[in-house]
């Protein structure tokens, strides 16, 4: 067995290059900060996109993995666990939902609710009704159904023929959905805030028509809530602020504060049509997720703490608009809670990864959502003052970009 060190080359040597990770390895982390094995110290704008909404380590998760580490690491579906089932009535208690289908990843989830929506046409409409409209431009997940659905050519190209029957409209253009819908039409599905595609937020109005739409069509709505979802916005669902209730909800990434863990949310009613043997997941509702899971639900479901989500939303607009002033960098500052786009203006389009780089020799991780915008996405429980640390690196990266391209 080789006994190497562990470095950056190491991946070049063993890794399939589906990524390109940059050259530091992070061996520690801490609430909102990470230390990499030459122990420098960085601050986390980037929460593993949107995953570590509790930060890194928090005690408590720290506390139910252990716990349940000792007890129950995994049973076959054949049987039921209680982590699981505490888990599903606790999702239940605080959304729309009355059934729960556990899975492990964002990409899963919404392959499950794709497939139930499908289904539920098939068993009440019949073969014909099984087109699926999605919007551009969306991510919604790396298998060949869901980066179908999600409609990005680069990311479908080399791998066809892609699966049938799926329609991609512009987001939050009313007209042409309108136009695309018909009674084919099974289901919709979309992010109320694109995450990947530049953090742009559904409007109310747009939400609103395309919820109206599906009941006039039959058509079942589901709202990918994969990285808006779990208190992101300062509600524990990106829908609640809006008021408009899907009849299909996937979450992800923050569910279990950064252990492997996902779920699609439905009605008892939709729900049927996934019968026994219909669909399934090996490690879908994992006792070891599940109770991690359970633990980050009951922090992340508290009244103070999205309130403070919406606090932290204000003490980071404030502090980027302070730096845009002196830079003139951004076009446009957006967002919702802490998933937050900076859209760069001109002549730094194209160019988010050179800040990107240039934040993390400043001991800064964000990240980016697409070549214009530079993301963040913290944990929900970063402090204030770390949050203007990060955001002083953050400006000195700025300023170090600016002043090299000069």
């Amino acid at each position: 067995m080789s006994n190497s060190p562990i470095t950056r080359a190491l991946f070049d040597e063993v890794m399939v290059p589906s990524y390109a990770p940059a050259a530091i390895i992070p061996v520690r982390g801490e609430g909102s900060r990470l230390w990499d094995q030459d122990g420098r110290e960085y601050i986390d704008f980037a929460g593993g996109i949107a995953v570590n909404v509790l930060g890194h380590a928090h005690p408590k998760l720290v506390a139910a993995l252990t716990e349940q580490a000792h007890k129950l690491w995994h049973v076959s579906n054949m049987l039921a666990n209680e982590p699981a089932l505490d888990l599903a009535r606790r999702l239940c208690e605080l959304t729309f939902a009355q059934r729960v289908f556990f899975a492990n990843s964002g990409a899963e989830a919404n392959e499950a609710a794709l497939k139930l929506a499908r289904k539920f046409a098939f068993d009440h409409a019949g073969p014909e009704k099984r087109e699926i409209i999605s919007f551009t431009p969306s991510f919604h997940g790396r298998t060949l159904f869901t980066v179908s659905v999600g409609g990005h050519p680069k990311y479908t190209e080399g791998f066809g023929p892609l699966p049938p029957g799926i329609t991609h409209v512009p987001f939050n253009d009313i007209a042409a959905f309108k136009h695309a819908i018909s009674e084919r039409t099974c289901a919709v599905i979309l992010e109320p805030i694109l995450g990947e595609s530049g953090v742009i937020s559904a409007t109310p109005e747009f939400l609103r028509e395309v919820r109206e739409q599906c009941n006039q069509h039959q058509a079942l709505l589901i709202f990918d809530e994969v990285q808006c979802g779990n208190g992101r916005t300062g509600h524990l669902y990106a829908y609640m602020g809006y008021g408009v209730t899907p009849d299909i909800l996937t979450t992800a990434k923050g569910l279990g504060g950064g252990f492997p863990i996902s779920a699609m949310l439905t009605t008892a009613a939709i729900a049927a049509s996934l019968g026994a043997g219909s669909h399934g997941t090996t490690y879908g509702g994992n006792p070891l997720g599940c109770a991690v899971a359970g633990a980050a639900l009951d922090l992340i479901s508290d009244p103070e703490l999205l309130a403070g989500v919406h606090h932290k939303h204000t003490v980071f607009m404030t502090g980027l608009r302070r730096i845009n002033q002196q830079f003139g960098v951004f076009r446009e500052l957006r967002g919702q809670g802490l998933l937050i786009g900076c859209e760069l203006a001109e002549p730094w389009r194209e160019r988010s990864r050179d800040f990107l780089k240039a934040a993390l020799e400043e001991g800064l991780l964000v990240l980016v959502a697409g070549p214009d915008v530079i993301r963040l996405a913290p944990s929900l429980i970063i402090p204030d003052e770390l949050i203007e640390q990060g955001l002083a690196r953050l400006e000195r990266a700025i300023a170090q970009t600016l002043s090299t391209a000069a």
